[in-house]
């Protein structure tokens, strides 16, 4: 190595998360060969967040680390380091353990958890999102327990699930009308209040909390539920406070304004994953998703432009995945209040899905409990921007192309424009489960030979490595 190249600082990579993890190693395996330090705020090896709601909290698994030899990779791993500033003009990084200089910076820290207002202190109260966090909530569902949930979204749902799993009575309380109000249309939410009821779940909606009191929750119509644990899950934020001051452009929910290729609005700075959001082509406006796909496709097209290339806008096809109550629920794609929302099949029955359709018949988004193949040909369908069948409300259909009509897709929005608000989970929901076959599916695929265990990646190979589609062949 030259001495220009020692000399080099190279990428600093702040957030050991899916996104940061993932862009690390993609510059390696994209050619890039200068100096690259990783920045993680915990103390633990890089892990996996999904199963922490699953497997991790009902103690079916220790952790989910993920499998990369970083050292043989030549990564330096710094964990334990709180960030605490980006001075972008002398291109260093402030920590709790003194500066940090970059020669490019990629902002990858996700998103943190709300906290029910007045409760950051009380013991019974718990979130949601870090490996110490499962930890703690471990001996709760071990000892079967009275719990309450506050917030009936994406997680409130997931560790309702893994709670009752474990006999736990559980509570949960929406100060909506219904769950998922942020994310679904009521046509989609309203069957599944059903699957609380089902599973033994009590779920209240319409009301909200008042306080955390010694031995329960007293909500706003005076009511108090008996609790010995209280786990809050009522959305996330971009975590990005330590960029105040820095002159890095943030939107009026706090992600970082990056452009098509993820650059923020000052040079050598990069964003991706939960903490940034960006311009879509497809639906002519900024996304901001926080859902665990989208860090894992996003670092490919941060490090293809720090390595000199040219790649395409980042514009993928949102994707997620949740287990809870025994159903798969999956959903690509972004949806608008002016899309037209068609059934197929029966929302009460034991699989059906949901499809959004532009004024010009393009599908937008999909929905699908039990139907996989839906989400497979859906998802294809969204990406190639073209007009939906008309038979799109036959379950017994395909979802398939209209090829008498043209596909269209709009102009981007400017980078300013705001990205409406919706019900953002902590965590992606995805993997739950694994290495389990999830509610409905054939068996799960076997890893192929000499590429390790199911989830983790093989040492050194994130970049090309995908978890195998939860979908049939």
């Amino acid at each position: 190595m030259s001495e220009t190249q020692q000399e080099d600082p190279g990428v600093v990579v702040v957030g050991a998360g899916m996104a940061g993890v993932q862009t690390a190693v993609a510059l390696r395996e994209q050619g890039y060969e200068g100096p690259v330090t990783l920045l993680g705020a915990e103390p633990h090896p890089p892990y996996d967040r999904p199963p922490l709601s699953k497997a991790v909290l009902l103690g079916t698994a220790e952790g989910s680390a993920f499998d990369v030899d970083f050292e043989g990779l030549g990564i330096g791993l710094r964990l334990g380091v709180a960030v605490t500033g980006v001075r972008p003009a002398a291109h260093l990084v402030d920590t709790d353990a003194g500066p940090v200089p970059y020669t490019a910076l990629v902002l990858a820290t996700g998103a943190e958890p709300l906290a029910l207002p007045g409760t950051q202190d009380h013991p019974a109260v718990h979130l949601l999102r870090t490996l110490d966090d499962a930890t703690r909530l471990r001996p709760v569902l071990a000892d079967r327990r009275t719990v309450v949930v506050v917030g009936a979204g994406w997680i409130g749902a997931e560790f309702a699930t893994a709670a009752r799993e474990a006999g736990c009575h559980v509570t949960v309380v929406e100060a909506a009308e219904r769950p998922l109000a942020g994310a679904l249309p009521a046509e989609a939410a309203e069957p599944m209040a059903a699957w609380y009821a089902e599973q033994g779940v009590e779920l209240l909606t319409g009301v909200a909390v008042s306080r955390v009191e010694d031995h329960g929750v007293r909500l706003a119509d005076g009511r108090l539920l008996p609790a010995d644990a209280v786990v809050v899950g009522i959305g996330a934020r971009p975590a990005t406070g330590f960029l105040a001051g820095s002159g890095i452009a943030l939107d009026a929910h706090g992600a970082v304004l990056a452009d098509g290729l993820l650059r923020a609005s000052v040079p050598d700075v990069y964003a991706v994953g939960d903490c940034a959001s960006f311009p879509s082509a497809r639906y002519g406006r900024r996304l901001l998703v926080h859902h665990w796909d989208n860090a894992l496709q996003g670092p490919r097209t941060v490090a293809a432009a720090l390595t000199g290339q040219e790649p395409a806008p980042y514009d993928p096809v949102p994707y997620f995945w949740s287990e809870q109550f025994g159903r798969f629920v999956q959903y690509a794609g972004h949806h608008a209040p002016e899309d037209l929302l068609v059934h197929r099949g029966d929302p009460h029955a034991a699989a059906w899905s949901l499809c959004w359709l532009s004024p010009a018949g393009a599908l937008r988004a999909v929905l699908t409990v039990g139907r996989p193949r839906d989400l497979t040909q859906g998802r294809k369908l969204i990406a190639s921007g073209a007009p939906f069948s008309s038979r799109v409300a036959d379950p017994t259909c395909p979802p398939q192309v209209d090829h008498g009509l043209t596909p269209h897709l709009p102009a981007a929005p400017p980078l300013g424009l705001p990205v409406p608000v919706t019900d953002q989970p902590q965590s992606p929901a995805g993997l739950k489960g694994w290495p389990q076959t999830p509610a409905g599916l054939e068996r799960r695929p076997q890893a192929p030979a000499g590429l390790g265990r199911w989830p983790q990646a093989p040492a050194g190979l994130v970049l090309g490595w995908a978890p195998p589609r939860p979908v049939r062949p």
